[in-house]
C-alpha cells in the first residue's frame, strides 16, 4: 500500500503548548515520510480559536482535524487544577472519540495512535481497532524519566515530595529537589495526583514513546532511558520540534519587529511568560521596576495581573486593557527610549530569532525553551507551573544556559534581584558564559535535525515501524 494512504491519528489534550510540537511532528511525518495525519481534538470548553487557526493554517489535504464537542466541567470546584480539566476533556469525550476513530479506521488505514502526556485513556480505543498507541512527550527527557519513576517514588515515600529532606535522583539526571518536581505530584490528597499516578502506570502499555528533546540536549538521561529495560517501551528522541516562522502567524501588529530593527545587535532582553503564564499585580510592579533599574533594553509581553500563575492557559487573554492601569505610574514614559511593552501577544518566533534579541526572561515552558536553544539565546529562568521548575533545573544546573530567579520570603522576585539578573545576563561575565554554552547547544540542535542526525534517524525508525504495521 502507498505510504500516503497510511493514516496517523494524533490526539492533543487542551493547551497550545501541547498542540504546537504535535503539529510540527505532523508536518515532518507528512513531508519526510508521506503519511496522512488526522488530529482528533478534545474541547476544553473555550472557543479554541488558536488551536483551530493553527490546524487550519496548512492548505494541504494530508493534515486534517476533527474537533470533538465540548464537555461540561460544571461539577469541578473553582480551584480545580488545570490538569483536571485537561484530563477530563479527553476522558469525558471517549464515546465520541471512539466514534470518530472507528469511522477513520473504516475509511483509511490507521497505523498509529499518538497521544500526548495526558492522553493514555485513549489507549483502549486504539487497542479495540488494532492500532498501536504511542505517547509524545512535549517536554524533556528528564520529565519523562520522572514520569516513569513516579509509581516507584510514590510507593517509596509517604510524605509530600516538597518535604523530602534529600533531592530525588532520576536516572541520567542532575539531582532534583522535591519541591521542583511537577506541580501535579505536589499534593497527595488531590485527585490530580491519583490521576497522574494512573497515567504514568499506563505509560508502560505504549508501543513507543517519542520525546521532543535530543541526544545533544540531554545525553545522560537518554542514555539511561534507552537502555533495554523489561516492561518499558522503546524511547525515541525526535526533537527539537519547534515552530518555524512559516508556521507562526507572521504578522507584526504589535510593532515588535519594527522596533527591534532599530535596536543594536544582541542588546534586547525579551520578557514573556508564554501562552498561559500570569503574574500578580505586585509582581508585575516589581518586574517593571527591576527592568527599569537594570538600564538594559527590553521587550516585554505583559498580561493583566492575576494571582493565579496559569490564568491564561485556556485562552483567557480577554479584552485589551490600558497598560497604565497596572504598571507603575510613569513607567512607560520613563522607559520609552529603552523598552517596548505590548499587551498579551507578540510574534515570539520572530522576536527570539531577531538579531537584536540577546536574552530571554522566560517561564521555561519547553516550547519557548527550545525556540531559545535553536536560536542560541541565553535565559533568565522564572518557572511558574506544570513541569517548568524541572525544566529550570535542567537549564540552570545541568546545561548551564540559564540563571534562575529566587523568590523572596514575601513570595515575590524583588526588583533589586531582577535588575541584577538582567544586567548580569545582558552585559556581565555570567551572561557571556551562558551565551557561549547556548551557542554550543544551538549547533548541536542543528546537527541532530540534519539528514544524518540522531533525531532525524529516530523519527525515521518510528516511521518505518508504522509503515510495516499489520493489524
Amino acid at each position: 500500500m502507498e505510504t500516503s494512504s497510511l493514516n496517523v491519528v494524533i490526539v492533543p489534550t487542551p493547551g497550545m503548548g501541547h498542540l504546537i510540537p504535535l503539529f510540527e511532528l505532523a508536518k515532518r511525518l507528512v513531508h519526510n515520510h508521506n503519511f496522512s495525519i488526522t488530529f482528533i481534538v478534545p474541547s476544553d470548553g473555550s472557543p479554541m480559536k488558536s488551536q483551530k487557526k493553527l490546524l487550519q493554517s496548512l492548505s494541504q489535504n494530508k493534515i486534517s482535524s476533527i474537533f470533538l464537542p465540548p464537555v461540561s466541567f460544571d461539577d469541578l470546584p473553582p480551584d480545580a487544577k488545570i490538569e483536571a480539566r485537561i484530563t477530563l476533556s479527553l476522558t469525558r469525550s471517549l464515546g465520541v472519540f471512539r466514534d470518530s476513530f472507528k469511522k477513520l479506521c473504516e475509511s483509511t488505514r490507521v497505523v498509529a495512535l499518538v497521544v500526548d502526556v495526558f492522553g493514555t485513556e485513549a489507549f483502549d480505543v486504539g487497542a479495540e481497532f488494532g492500532v498501536p498507541p504511542y505517547i509524545f512527550i512535549a517536554t524533556t527527557g528528564m520529565s519523562l524519566s520522572f514520569m516513569l519513576e513516579f509509581p516507584k517514588l510514590d510507593a517509596m515515600y509517604s510524605c509530600e515530595f516538597r518535604d523530602l529532606p534529600e533531592p530525588v535522583h532520576l536516572p541520567g539526571c542532575v539531582p532534583v529537589r522535591g519541591i521542583d518536581l511537577c506541580d501535579v505530584v505536589q499534593d497527595r490528597k488531590n485527585e490530580v495526583y491519583r490521576w497522574s499516578l494512573r497515567i504514568c502506570n499506563q505509560y508502560r502499555l505504549a508501543a513507543g514513546i517519542l520525546v521532543n528533546s535530543s541526544m545533544n540536549i540531554e545525553p545522560g538521561v537518554f542514555k539511561a532511558l534507552m537502555e533495554v529495560k523489561p516492561g518499558l517501551p522503546p524511547i525515541y528522541p525526535v526533537g527539537p520540534l519547534t515552530q518555524t516562522r512559516e508556521s507562526s502567524s507572521g504578522d507584526d501588529r504589535s510593532g515588535c519587529l519594527e522596533w527591534l530593527d532599530n535596536q543594536p545587535k544582541g542588546s534586547v532582553l525579551f520578557v514573556s511568560f508564554g501562552s498561559g503564564g500570569t503574574l500578580s499585580g505586585d509582581q508585575i510592579k516589581e518586574l517593571a521596576f527591576g527592568l527599569e533599574m537594570s538600564g538594559q533594553r527590553f521587550l516585554w509581553v505583559v498580561r493583566p495581573p492575576n494571582d493565579k500563575v496559569n490564568a491564561a492557559y485556556f485562552e483567557a487573554n480577554g479584552a485589551d486593557e490600558d497598560l497604565s492601569g497596572f504598571l507603575p505610574n510613569g513607567f512607560l514614559d520613563r522607559t520609552r527610549d529603552m523598552g517596548l511593552v505590548v499587551l498579551n501577544w507578540a510574534p515570539q518566533i520572530e522576536v527570539i530569532a531577531h538579531e537584536s534579541t540577546g536574552g530571554f526572561l522566560t517561564h521555561c515552558g519547553w516550547n519557548s525553551t527550545l525556540e531559545a536553544i535553536v536560536n542560541g539565546v541565553p535565559l533568565i529562568a522564572w518557572p511558574l507551573y506544570a513541569e517548568q521548575k524541572m525544566n529550570t533545573v535542567l537549564l540552570a544546573d545541568d546545561l548551564n544556559v540559564a540563571v534562575r530567579v529566587r523568590i523572596g520570603q514575601n513570595g515575590l522576585v524583588g526588583r533589586d534581584d531582577i535588575a541584577r539578573y538582567v544586567k548580569g545576563l545582558m552585559e556581565g561575565e555570567e551572561g557571556r558564559l551562558l551565551r557561549s554554552k547556548m551557542r554550543n547547544l544551538k549547533g548541536g540542535a542543528s546537527r541532530v535535525l540534519s539528514q544524518e542526525g540522531s533525531s532525524t534517524k529516530s523519527l525515521a525508525q518510528v516511521a518505518e515501524i508504522w509503515k510495516n504495521h499489520k493489524k
